[in-house]
């Protein structure tokens, strides 16, 4: 059974959690099995109800004024009884009775029952909600999974993920034998990716056109999802932003060129399509700072972005066969600088970063920018042999006005540093995460 990060947190509500707890993210990353497996886990008092599955059990809610009408409603809707105080109630698929996010309300203030919810396009759906009261609700997001999840699953032990974080915290050398290993489980990363469907087949079966055929689904699946937009230019918008982004990575500075969907089409007249892309959780934007200074989200120039597919192994799906035995057999030729980062700003995104992009005539492009430990870092990504031949990082780095302490280059090659800059090899990727914290003041006396 696949691991998770989030298992931990979730845990960690059954046991002491008050609020209700919201679990979000796109489809088929795993949600429903996540949660109703750490409910088994812990041997909960649950009920589970499917908002698709069981449509009927929303008049059960509508006709609860209080805790013991929806203790009567929903036993004898669900035939199971229920305990107030203890029992959890595990509610899926809630994108398709939105309302039962603020309906909850009273019984969590309350403390009557405690509420787990979970469902898709929940970015869409619930976005009229957004300004609900606050203070009974907790939101978790749940995304594919991320190589150190991957490594879990391909069995690799604790210790050498263990060794390898050593060796990123200390900036030393990984030993060639694991650090060969560690780059074939990456490659084969970049081509199964994070969705558990295809890790589970993967780790079962090793059979990659199995994989793949999970992975055509999937994408089928989110299509089918785009016409539920109700006009019909912005379904077609949709389709298209979303099977361009393919062929947008191929290109030397990945930035999307909305030409490429329609000549002349300004940025007005797809933006929400974008948004809606980020929100349904199929995607990943990351837009232009106009400058790489603290703080980025003060100098976005948001009608200039690149866009990632939310997972790299549909986006290596999408190259064909070819592009897939290139990567498993570390073919040196491949155009896969667009695979590359995609693997590297999911990883980040997953973890928590907003991304960004720099661009400029004088100083050139960084790939990725993002806010670490309260400083800006600049991450090149480099799929090629010249790793450490990086112009516009140097120019950066080099500007006394950007202050700029620390730069990362990820590429295929070991640990080594040179003056600010530090390269990694591409895996370590999964140990880059922001433990930076605000102090705990003290009262000032007077």
């Amino acid at each position: 059974m696949l691991v998770r990060h989030l298992e931990k947190e979730i845990n960690e509500w059954i046991e002491n959690g008050k609020n209700a707890l919201l679990v979000s993210g796109a489809r088929q990353v795993g949600k429903t099995f996540l949660i109703r497996s750490c409910l088994d886990k812990n041997n909960s008092d649950f009920l589970e109800i499917n908002f698709i599955k069981n449509p009927e059990i929303i008049d059960a809610f509508e006709n609860s004024k209080s805790s013991k009408d929806l203790k009567i409603n929903l036993s004898a809707a669900m035939n199971k009884s229920l305990t107030e105080g203890q029992t959890i109630l595990f509610l899926d698929e809630i994108q398709e009775y939105k309302d039962v996010v603020t309906k909850i309300k009273f019984w969590v203030d309350e403390g009557s029952f405690r509420f787990i919810m979970s469902g898709s396009l929940l970015g869409i759906e619930l976005n009229d909600l957004r300004s609900a009261p606050v203070g009974y609700l907790d939101e978790i997001i749940m995304y594919p999974l991320d190589f150190t999840e991957f490594l879990w699953a391909c069995d690799v032990r604790e210790e050498v993920i263990d060794y390898l974080r050593d060796c990123y915290d200390k900036t030393e050398e990984v030993s060639e034998t694991v650090h060969n290993k560690m780059m074939e489980h990456f490659r084969r990363y970049l081509v199964v990716g994070g969705m558990p469907a295809c890790v589970d087949e993967f780790v079962r079966s090793g059979d990659i056109k199995k994989v793949s055929n999970i992975q055509k689904n999937i994408i089928s699946e989110y299509k089918r999802d785009f016409t539920k937009y109700e006009s019909k230019e912005k379904k077609l918008m949709l389709q298209q932003i979303y099977d361009l982004i393919p062929s947008e990575l191929l290109k030397q500075n990945r930035r999307f060129n909305y030409a490429d969907i329609k000549k002349g089409l300004r940025f007005e007249r797809v933006e929400d399509s974008f948004l809606w892309l980020k929100a349904a959780g199929v995607s990943i934007c990351v837009f232009n700072a106009t400058e790489p200074k603290i703080s980025l989200n003060q100098n976005v120039k948001s009608s200039l972005l690149k866009l990632y597919l939310s997972d790299v192994g549909l986006l290596t799906y999408t190259y064909g066969p070819a592009m897939k035995l290139g990567l498993l057999s570390d073919n040196k030729t491949l155009n896969c600088g667009g695979i590359y980062e995609n693997a590297v700003n999911q990883e980040l995104f997953a973890h928590g970063f907003k991304l960004y992009y720099y661009n400029s005539k004088k100083n050139g492009e960084l790939d990725v920018i993002i806010e670490h430990e309260g400083h800006v870092l600049p991450i090149e990504v480099k799929s090629g042999k010249d790793y450490s031949v990086h112009s516009a990082l140097d120019n950066c780095v080099n500007n006394e006005e950007y202050e700029i302490e620390k730069a990362i280059v990820f590429s295929n090659y070991n640990v080594s540093k040179n003056g600010k800059t530090f390269y990694l090899p591409i895996y370590m990727i999964t140990f880059l995460k922001d433990d930076f914290e605000l102090p705990v003041l003290k009262p000032v006396n007077i």
